[in-house]
């Protein structure tokens, strides 16, 4: 979450001391040995888990019987190609990842124009050093982390909601933090466009402006991207992958014209247009807060997952339903022990109702 604030000020420093090249390697050393951390961690997703535990079973008994739910018999090109288009088909066909992935673009875009505006209002107009200025970012942080601490009463303030007609807190409840965190940012990025400039306002006040845009940006990240989860399920991968191509490209447009932007209209006047789009776009959240189970339950696509899980609901009660039977009818039927002249067992008859359960074809995993 405080990348983009580790970030400049890392590079801030090592460019001002050691070298702006020392900068990029040391990205490339870092993104080495994340690498190298992804490799060891554990498969967690549970399509994946289902297939690789239908696939021991069957080796180990030497029954092809065996088989998940996930288990797809198609071509791998034409996996991949299911698989790669279902994100932007969801992005430009599905209403929530529509005005989700423009909502998070556009905050995600603002939020990299700091790295344009902070050198420009504390290198160029107040004469401070790389590293110095670096330090601005210092605020922004400190709202990620104050979002961060307070997960505990977060979570308990969404779980407060009214839940649904299947006993859980709807997806809406995470909307109530997306809606305060849509607040809090134009409100700082205003406080910010205000005191930034002339150089006679104390720095401190625009730097902690970043505290409430942190603190809002960061509650917008997490939250919403919950939400993108729990509307979507089994398909929350593709509507994620579709958001951080949108988010990403924004993030990586809007600061090619923040130069120009900010020179053409001043630190302050730039801060307030960028201030004022941030509060066009408020409503959104408040929508889905209000509105947003009527508009998953008009989603072609999650109506599709829940009668999947629904499907496969019922199978998994059914079969737990005939396991019952079964296993009332094996305790019925006394075994039949086999013992030698000395009283010692030598062995297990099996009954009637063993030899049935064991011919039965075998259940879903």
């Amino acid at each position: 979450m405080n990348g983009p604030v580790f970030g400049p000020i890392i590079g801030g420093y090592m460019t001002q001391y050691v070298s702006w090249r020392w900068a990029t390697w040391l990205i490339l050393i870092w993104g080495g040995l994340a690498f190298t951390l992804l490799l060891s961690i554990r498969e967690t997703y549970a399509p994946a888990l289902l297939q690789r535990k239908a696939a021991r079973i069957r080796k180990q008994q030497d029954d092809t019987r065996y088989w998940s739910r996930y288990d797809v018999r198609v071509s791998f090109p034409e996996l991949m190609r299911v698989n790669l288009s279902r994100p932007f088909i969801m992005a430009v066909r599905e209403p929530i990842c529509i005005f989700w992935n423009a909502y998070i673009g556009v905050i995600y875009g603002i939020l990299y124009l700091c790295f344009v505006a902070y050198p420009i209002v504390y290198t160029q107009e107040r004469g401070w050093s790389i590293s110095q200025s670096s330090l601005a970012f210092v605020g922004i942080g400190v709202g990620n982390m104050v979002v961060i601490c307070c997960a505990s009463p977060i979570k308990r303030m969404i779980d407060a909601h009214k839940p649904d007609k299947n006993g859980e807190v709807p997806p809406e409840s995470m909307m109530s933090v997306v809606c305060i965190g849509a607040v809090c940012i134009p409100v700082a990025e205003l406080w910010f466009a205000w005191s930034c400039l002339p150089a006679s306002i104390h720095p401190a006040i625009s730097i902690a402006a970043g505290i409430p845009f942190g603190a809002g940006n960061g509650a917008v990240f997490i939250y919403a991207s919950n939400y993108l989860v729990h509307s979507f399920g089994i398909y929350a991968a593709s509507a994620m992958a579709g958001n951080a191509v949108v988010r990403s490209v924004l993030g990586g447009a809007l600061p090619l014209a923040g130069h120009a932007l900010y020179d053409k209209l001043g630190a302050n006047w730039a801060g307030t247009l960028l201030g004022l789009l941030e509060v066009v776009i408020v409503p959104i959240p408040f929508v889905f807060y209000r509105y947003g189970g009527r508009i998953r339950q008009k989603s072609a696509l999650i109506r599709e997952m829940r009668e999947i899980e629904e499907g496969q609901e019922r199978k998994r009660r059914a079969a737990e339903r005939r396991a019952g039977r079964e296993g009332r009818a094996e305790k019925e039927v006394p075994v039949v022990r086999v013992l030698d002249e000395k009283g010692v067992e030598a062995g297990v008859g099996m009954s009637e109702v063993d030899r049935i359960s064991s011919t039965k074809p075998k259940e879903e995993v």
